[in-house]
């Protein structure tokens, strides 16, 4: 019997990053690895881990940040949200003080106000994804 195929299962991180009560933006990434651009913090579920130990743990891979999760945003399923294969993924909101630094898959961090999101340079959905975000 053939093992059925399935999507990835993936998450992806909407960081809120706050300086005391002062919100500075959301953080961003640029990529590493192809898809070269812009991107959400987020990555692949590891075998043995709950999607929240996944978000927590890419977050902190990606920008050094302990970061909250504050609620569960959305689910992406296109089959063609990302280029490579079919991945679902599990969009989180989170809260995180600090200051970010790239490690990891990423090349880059930055933190972006909601009126400088580059939207044409992000990668997979994630331009959905933020628009959503700021429609809510």
């Amino acid at each position: 019997m053939e093992k059925p195929k399935t999507p990835f299962l993936a998450v992806d991180g909407i960081v809120r990053l706050w300086e005391g009560n002062f919100f500075k933006g959301i953080v961003l990434i640029e990529r590493l690895y192809p898809p070269y651009g812009f991107a959400l913090p987020g990555g692949f579920v590891e075998i043995g881990e709950t999607v929240e130990q996944a978000i927590l743990r890419e977050v902190k891979e990606e920008t050094s940040l302990d970061a909250n999760i504050k609620r569960l945003f959305g689910v992406y399923s296109h089959p063609e949200r990302d280029p490579r294969f079919h991945v679902v993924s599990l969009v989180f909101l989170l809260d995180a003080w600090g200051k970010p630094h790239a490690s990891s898959d990423a090349k880059k961090v930055y933190v972006v106000k909601l009126e400088d999101i580059p939207f044409e340079k992000l990668v997979f959905d994630h331009k959905q994804i933020l628009l959503d975000f700021i429609r809510s």
